[in-house]
């Protein structure tokens, strides 16, 4: 025995030597260890190439770093960062290179390809910006897992992929340049018959879903795949299913088995957000025993909560928000294990007595009842609720004081409560680490907490929102408004008149629908108004009204439709019969037979000729074509268009659907720019990489925003303004468009979420636009690093906190921050010795206090200044008005000073040769008022003598069409201008040189 010992220590001995030698070939193939470090080769290592890496299957967050650094010849490339191989032959059989830091062109030819037995692929979480997914992926014959997600590939799913038959996972998710060939989702799956994990989350599929799937599923990922059509009830027969994600396709319509779901025991996690769900939740709901997340959010539910949903025991997240539930709500304490609870935004009404008997919510970390119809107080006594972190209930109908338990909470971070009718006074907080605590619209009383005021610094900073009182700065004052109704009442009974003598004419009725649209549509928009463009409207109306009171007595009309509308049907007219017959010249259009028109624009929109005996050859080009204002889809054939500009015509619009069509070839495009074209649709997906400048002002676009539009990597400006329809989310990871987008402007659109880190990366952004979009909280952080910037615009939000850090905006020419809720004192104007270049300064409608520091002095290309609506004290200093850009030594012409409704003492320093237009409170302007009635009234005297010469004239000689046109045009140019320029503030929107206002 002690030989057999002795020989196999020598033998060991030997091998072990033997396994170091230098000698030994690599224990992977040559060929391959040199095809891995060419691929190698091809790219540069970048930490922001993985900036935001996670674990898909987990959802935790990887820790990204370059696994290919280490790589070279000197050593086994089975040993190497990210590589394993076969243990008997040695082949490279896997390769994770997730979150590697990589960045560059994958090429279609990759070296890549020469590893032929791979059973494992995951190039997630890289940068291969611009690059295709080669139809070479589908020679892996012995792939099982493929995984491509968020590494930003471009263009066309290969249908060679469906030859991976042996394929069990597969991942192409976020990927927003990514699309599915039509009717290619079917084919894509045909031969993936042994498929366990299907993610193809922001894939733009547009079709419907296919019946094929793989048995074997488990996991069916496509949120935000632009799906149509009806769910296949098979999909909840699929037997082994645990995950379903469907979300974000309202275009689909999702009914439920009601029979037992095959999938019943083993379906954990059900999200079937913003989806077009009909019926009711059927009784085989109940069967869902091992359901631990559902999210039926914006899903069209209505009534009371379905009874079958009683039966989820096991529920841990719950989202019902969104929807039209209502009754009392009760009975979720029969959810032992939920940790979220989302019922915002529905019909809910009753108290929250339900909170007293919920003991056995240990787990509870959020609950969200915002916007609901609840009543009462919230109960004094509730227990079991320690580990809540997050309590929305603002926009209720709750009322009585806060009780002491919410204040006692240890791990709560944020807190709203808002818009109720709670009293009495706010306790300190037992947390330390608030994020929001939003407390404003109801009677609170006394002081801040210091548990707020002493808040440890998160990363996400707190947010406290809280009452303020305004009683210097009344919104209403009375005597306007009792000027204004002595005014309207007489011009109402001069209307009244005047329609009562001319049986109102059909004209007169559209002018008075237009001006009532358009102011009413602004009441609605702004809250806060300038008083100075409002009085422009009513100007308008107090001139317009007597002067077509008067018109209407002439025996001639003008044409209502426009002159080629009318020209065009006479000429249709000299084919036909009767009800044409008394077609003619002298009267408006818009009354003849079988025409309809627009009451707001006067076009013709619909023409009824039915049985109308018209006989004769109707012409390809018959002068009936003139009367469409839709842009013709023939368009689309201009595949070589690099510029495609329609913008500024206001009666000019797309027809359902065509705004995709329109696209269909523009595959060479580099600047499209319809704005004010009425496109009346959601953006489409096929835009082309070349794009440079996307222009969509005021284009009534609604839906959401396809975050691919932000991953158009050429793209230098995009317009997407004065669509408050459009809901806007930000990509969280680095944009395609980063190093190159200049301008942004999405004035007036509805922001979801919040601002993301990838912001950040927007280095080359010099004009960002972003009023009117419902921002809350401190300017966010990642818009710090936007240095480059020149025109910053972030007014009519809700942010707040003080105002700091903008010094580091060398380059700033324009910012705006009016109407805001920031506070504290102006202190950060004593740092703005490198604002040489600022010409615009906002700040109005805030709660800033203090005195105007005197560095401002020092701000010598300042064209604009508005301070107005703050807090502020101190005494008005004449360097003011001395700084040179606002006298405008060489054409004396100046621009606005706002000071008005702060604190501020002293008089107007007088500054020789120049006029300045100064807003200030009462107490300050007597000596300079603001209305000179002398000025009033010479004008109406000129004006009445030149109105009554007008009508004079115009009677004398039956009215000229050139006048008629004359009228329009002036009428067209007024309505114009109110609804570009939103505010007085910024007339000089996007503007190199100001413009007078009204």
């Amino acid at each position: 025995m002690g030989c057999v010992k002795l020989t196999f220590f020598m033998q060991y001995t030997f091998l072990s030597q033997l396994a170091f030698s230098s000698s030994l070939p690599h224990l992977c193939p040559e060929d391959q260890a040199l095809a891995l470090l060419q691929f190698k080769n091809l790219f540069t290592i970048d930490s922001h190439a993985s900036d935001y890496c996670y674990d898909i299957s987990t959802g935790q967050v990887i820790q990204s770093y370059p696994r290919t650094l280490l790589w070279n010849k000197s050593t086994n490339c089975c040993s190497w960062d990210g590589v394993h191989c076969d243990e008997m032959t040695g082949q490279v059989i896997e390769l994770d290179l997730r979150c590697s830091q990589l960045r560059g062109k994958f090429h279609s030819n990759s070296s890549l390809f020469q590893l032929f037995n791979l059973k494992r692929l995951d190039l997630s979480h890289n940068d291969f910006t611009g690059s295709l997914i080669s139809p070479k992926f589908g020679e892996f014959s012995s792939l099982m897992h493929l995984d491509l997600s968020s590494s930003r590939f471009t263009g066309i799913i290969p249908s060679e992929i469906c030859h991976l038959y042996k394929l069990h996972v597969l991942r192409f998710s976020d990927q927003y340049g990514l699309s599915v060939g039509p009717h290619n989702f079917e084919l894509l799956l045909k031969n993936l018959t042994q498929l366990r994990e299907l993610n193809l989350n922001s894939v733009n599929i547009s079709s419907t879903i296919p019946l094929n799937f793989s048995s074997y599923l488990t996991n069916l990922q496509l949120l935000y795949t632009e799906l149509h059509g009806v769910l296949p009830e098979r999909v909840f027969h699929l037997s082994n299913l645990e995950y379903l994600d469907l979300s974000k396709s309202p275009q689909l319509t999702v009914t439920f088995p009601t029979t037992k779901w095959n999938s019943s025991a083993s379906l954990m996690r059900l999200y079937l957000n913003s989806v077009n769900f009909t019926g009711s939740i059927p009784e085989s709901f109940s069967h869902l025993t091992s359901l631990l997340n559902l999210d039926m959010g914006y899903s069209n539910l209505s009534g009371t909560i379905p009874k079958p949903l009683w039966n989820l025991t096991n529920i841990e997240s719950l989202n019902l928000g969104d929807n039209h539930l209502e009754g009392p709500i009760s009975q979720f304490s029969i959810f032992e294990k939920l940790k979220d609870l989302s019922l915002r935004n529905n019909n809910f009404d009753g108290q929250l007595e339900f909170l007293s008997f919920n003991r056995s919510w240990m787990q509870l970390e959020s609950l969200e009842i915002s916007s609901n119809y609840l009543t009462g107080p919230i109960p004094s006594i509730v227990s079991g609720l320690q580990n809540l972190r997050a309590l929305f209930l603002s926009s209720n109908n709750l009322n009585g004081t806060i009780p002491s338990w919410i204040f006692s909470l240890p791990s709560l971070v944020g807190l709203d409560l808002s818009s109720n009718t709670f009293s009495g006074k706010i306790q300190e907080f037992k947390s330390k680490t608030f994020y929001a605590v939003i407390l404003n619209q109801n009677k609170l009383e006394g002081p801040i907490p210091k548990s707020l005021l002493n808040q440890q610094v998160r990363q996400d900073t707190i947010l406290v929102e809280l009452d303020q009182e305004e009683e210097d700065s009344p919104m209403i004052s009375w005597q306007e408004v009792l000027m204004g109704y002595g005014c309207g009442l007489v011009i109402g009974l001069s209307v009244i008149y005047i329609m009562l003598s001319t049986h109102y004419p059909a004209w007169l009725s559209r002018i008075d629908l237009k001006l009532e649209h358009i102011i009413t549509t602004r009441m609605k928009k702004h809250k806060k108004k300038y008083y100075a463009e409002m009085g422009c409207v009513k100007l308008v109306s107090f001139m317009l009204y007597p002067f077509f009171g008067q018109l209407a007595f002439s025996s001639s009309l003008p044409h209502l439709c426009p002159e080629d509308q009318a020209l065009a049907l006479l000429q249709f007219k000299h084919m036909s019969y009767p009800r044409t017959l008394l077609w003619n010249k002298s009267t408006d259009c818009c009354s003849w037979d079988g025409i309809h028109y627009d009451e707001m624009t006067g076009q013709v929109i619909e023409l009824d000729l039915c049985c109308s005996q018209l006989q004769g050859k109707f012409h390809s080009n018959s002068s009936l074509f003139q009367l469409s204002n839709i842009i013709p889809s023939e368009i689309s054939h201009l595949s070589k268009l690099h510029v495609l500009r329609i913008s500024g015509l206001y009666e000019l619009s797309l027809g359902l659907h065509n705004f995709e069509l329109l696209l269909k070839n523009l595959t060479q495009l580099r600047e499209l720019n319809l704005d004010y074209v009425n496109i009346s649709s959601t953006i489409p997906l096929n835009f082309s990489t070349y794009l440079k400048t996307l222009s969509l002002l005021d284009t009534q676009l609604r839906g959401v925003l396809s975050e691919r539009v932000f991953h158009l990597s050429d793209l230098e400006s995009l317009d997407l303004s004065e669509n408050p329809q459009l809901t806007v989310r930000f990509p969280t990871t680095k944009w395609n468009s980063s190093a190159s987008l200049m301008k942004l402007y999405l004035y007036d659109v509805n922001i979801t979420g919040r601002i993301p880190e990838s912001f950040s990366h927007l280095t080359s952004l010099h004009e960002l636009y972003m009023g009117y979009t419902n921002l809350s909280g401190p300017i966010p952080k990642p818009l710090w690093n936007l240095t480059h910037i020149e025109s910053l615009f972030l007014d009519h939000n809700h942010l707040e906190g003080p105002i700091s850090q903008f010094s580091r905006f060398e380059k700033l020419k324009k910012l705006s921050l009016g109407n805001n809720n920031f506070d504290g004192r102006l202190k950060f104007l004593s740092f703005i010795r490198s604002w040489a270049q600022l010409e615009w300064l906002v700040l109005s409608s805030n709660s800033l206090t203090g005195p105007i520091p005197s560095t401002v002095s020092g701000l010598q290309n300042l064209k604009q200044l508005y301070l107005s609506s703050n807090y502020l004290n101190g005494t008005i200093r004449s360097w003011i008005f001395s700084l040179p850009s606002l006298r405008g030594f060489k054409s004396k012409t100046l621009y606005d000073v706002s000071l008005r409704q702060n604190k501020l003492e002293g008089p107007i320093p007088k500054v020789p040769q120049v006029t300045i237009p100064v807003e200030l409170d009462k107490e300050e302007e007597e000596d300079s008022p603001m209305i000179s009635w002398q000025a009033v009234l010479m004008g109406y005297g000129c004006g009445l003598v030149i109105g009554l010469s007008l009508i004079y004239i115009m009677l004398s000689t039956q009215y000229p069409t050139w006048f008629s046109r004359l009228v329009v045009q002036l009428e067209h140019r007024i309505t114009t201008r109110l609804k570009k320029h939103q505010e007085k503030i910024l007339v000089c929107n996007r503007q190199d040189s100001c413009l007078q206002s009204c």
